[in-house]
């Protein structure tokens, strides 16, 4: 079904918007909910483009409340790193991401679903 779909575009504007509106709003175009060819079993072909990702509104407490945990593998490789210094290192559009990824169920489409994620700063 998803060959014979035409890809469509979703853009979100997210001027003035919390993260996680815009992230949840990004995650269900992304699962195709939007779509009245959503099926459970595939990767519908929608592209989400979120515009103006540096002009969202992110309070101080969260950049600097929010902490980043992932695990090496290793012993005593459990890694940290709070919101603020991951848009300084990574950009805005790299948290962004992070949290629309954090939305997408755990599966095989996961990875096919956020390569059609596209955000602008």
């Amino acid at each position: 079904m998803s060959t014979l779909m035409k890809p469509t575009t979703h853009t979100i504007d997210a001027t003035d918007r919390t993260l996680g509106r815009v992230a949840s709003e990004a995650a269900h175009a992304l699962l195709g909910k939007r779509s009245v060819h959503f099926v459970k079993n595939q990767a519908l072909p929608v592209k989400v483009v979120i515009e103006n990702a540096s002009k969202l509104h992110l309070p101080k407490r969260r950049t600097e409340g929010k902490v980043y945990l992932h695990y090496t593998g290793y012993p005593g490789g459990q890694r940290s790193i709070r919101m603020d210094e991951m848009i300084t290192k990574k950009g805005i559009e790299e948290v962004v991401k992070k949290t629309v990824d954090g939305m997408i169920p755990r599966n095989k489409l996961r990875t096919p679903r956020m390569k059609n994620l596209i955000v602008h700063a």
